[in-house]
């Protein structure tokens, strides 16, 4: 019996899927759902939170170096973990496919209790072509570089090539396939980024003979009648730039969009995001997981060529709408220190918020509260998460001991996020979960409205004083009850502008411990812990301690 005969018949017996089944056979496959305003990831048939972290880009290519980390990132409370899959790993020699390390990573995160998220590192990584097979990188006439305006070549594979395109796509697809063949019943994969920041640097646009052609010819019809379709919900700046060159329905890059360098970025992201959807639905055919692209962010007053031209950046998010119709969503790389504005761009009501790469420490806490709160996202994944412990410094991209980050601010707004997660999902598409965040010292309050009460968030002394990145959440259990989780030193004081007795007033706060699978009370904080009734103030030692507030408020003439 061959290969396909024996999966079928596996498949009888223990109730899978079988090698060529369709996307309807997997029945409980990880998929996105709508659910009210929010989008969610389903797994299993439930909501699912990703508490995730990033691995360093080559951590897991070994099997040894791994081998202590797993347990660690299960003491921060994890449930998932990013991690790359490199084209050369799986396709050392052309169209013979080793998938070992694939299978140890799955191996690694079910014995630890912990899902993944794959990260396909194939024709590019960061702009660069630097995890693609040696069999690719040294035929460069086969498969060509991207090229400056000087006829240089780069480290970069070219979105233009066919050739570069179907291997990579051939590659990810087995990849799937064997996702499919390996975890399609189990589910520990539960989404795929396909790529790594892609993009072109140091130039605005490839320079190539093929590229020059393609930019001097007409923008594709099939992205001039998206814009025309979505005009009134395009990104503001990218809509503004093609309405200052006059609107046109039709015309060459530069005649649509006009002589400028974001010309380039828009006619770069539109060829990556064609050749990304190319690269995803032949994985899709094969595995259809939620499948993402990420972007690294601009620097301020950075333009394109000083950043990945051509990534899925806010400007050029509906020209890979467009383009790559079979990605999921798009997501943003953060480490920037205007989180609430970058991740706002990308939580739109067509791009569900999942952010795969972001700082972590104390500031990675705040701003995991606050996308989970506020803007709904289906997970957070601070970078380089191995990093602690006793992994050698050059494995994990240091040189010096004092550079580790001190992940325990994540590993602490985990366990609570892990606690609160059932309430979080239930209230994310109702409107029942919200956050605030305070980021620099130029921030002095923060404000949010919770029903019928509006909070106000001011800094208070402390450890995490003036300059320290804040942020609250509050979860509304009844008309004037709130669960509220903090992470650094603030005082939240509350008021209304709603119809009704103008003055709010503080119930009673209690706090609260999350003890054998429920809320256990605390102390009622009362006289001076509460301002005489006027304030709650949150420690930035709550987390740590495993605490959250139960705020009850009432109104009164």
């Amino acid at each position: 019996m061959n290969k396909l005969g024996v999966l079928t018949l596996l498949s009888i017996v223990v109730g899978g899927p079988a090698v060529g089944q369709t996307r309807d056979s997997h029945a409980g496959l990880p998929h996105l759902e709508k659910r009210g305003g929010a989008t969610q990831l389903i797994v299993d048939g439930k909501p699912f939170l990703v508490l995730g972290g990033e691995l360093h880009n080559s951590s897991s290519s070994s099997v040894a170096y791994m081998k202590p980390v797993w347990p660690r990132l299960t003491a921060m409370h994890m449930n998932t973990v990013l991690s790359p899959v490199a084209w050369e790993t799986i396709e050392p020699e052309e169209g013979k496919f080793d998938f070992s390390v694939v299978d140890r990573l799955l191996e690694g995160a079910r014995a630890n209790n912990l899902k993944l998220v794959i990260l396909w590192f194939g024709a590019w990584k960061n702009t660069y072509s630097s995890y693609v097979p040696a069999w690719v990188k040294t035929d460069t006439e086969r498969f060509p570089r991207v090229q400056t305006s000087d006829g240089r070549s780069t480290e970069r594979l070219s979105p233009f090539s066919t050739a570069v395109r179907d291997a990579d796509a051939r590659a990810f697809a087995r990849l799937m396939r064997h996702l499919r063949e390996v975890d399609g019943d189990t589910h520990t994969v539960l989404m795929v980024q396909v790529e790594n920041e892609v993009g072109v640097i140091p130039e605005s646009r490839d320079h190539s003979a093929v590229a020059n052609a393609a930019f001097s010819g007409a923008v594709p019809s099939a992205l001039m009648s998206f814009l025309q379709k979505h005009r009134t919900t395009l990104d503001p700046e990218f809509r503004a730039a093609w309405e200052a060159a006059g609107g046109k329905t039709a015309g060459t890059w530069q005649e649509v969009f006009g002589k400028t360098s974001l010309t380039d970025d828009l006619f770069m992201a539109w060829h990556y995001a064609t050749y990304i959807e190319h690269v995803t639905a032949a994985g899709k055919a094969e595995y259809p997981l939620p499948m993402f692209a990420n972007a690294a962010l601009i620097r301020p007053n950075y333009e394109p060529g000083q950043y990945n031209s051509g990534g899925p950046l806010p400007h050029s998010m509906d020209v890979w709408h467009a383009g790559a119709p079979s990605l999921d969503l798009l997501s943003p790389d953060i480490y920037f220190n205007e989180f609430a504005l970058w991740a706002g761009r990308y939580a739109r009501p067509d791009n569900p918020l999942f952010i795969p790469e972001a700082q972590g420490g104390a500031a990675g806490a705040a701003n995991a509260l606050y996308a989970f709160g506020h803007l709904s996202a289906m997970g957070f994944s601070p970078f380089g998460v191995d990093d602690q412990g006793n992994a050698p410094l050059d494995l994990v991209g240091i040189t010096n001991s004092s550079e580790r980050p001190d992940n325990s601010a994540i590993g602490n707004v985990y366990s609570e996020l892990s606690k609160l997660a059932p309430m979080i999902l239930e209230k994310q598409g109702t409107g029942g979960v919200t956050a605030a965040l305070m980021e620099g010292e130029a921030q002095r309050s923060a404000r949010l409205y919770l029903g019928d009460y509006t909070a106000t968030m001011t800094r208070a002394g402390g450890s995490s004083g003036a300059g320290a990145r804040l942020a609250a959440m509050f979860i509304q259990t009844g008309p004037n009850e709130f669960l509220v989780a903090g992470s650094g030193d603030a005082q939240i004081t509350f008021s209304t502008d709603k119809p009704g007795l103008p003055i709010v007033g503080i119930e009673s706060i209690d706090e609260e411990f999350f003890e054998n699978g429920a809320w256990v009370p605390g102390r009622r904080l009362n006289g001076d812990e509460n301002s005489q009734g006027q304030a709650l103030r949150l420690y930035a030692s709550d987390l740590a301690q495993g605490k959250i507030y139960r705020v009850r408020l009432y109104r009164y003439r």
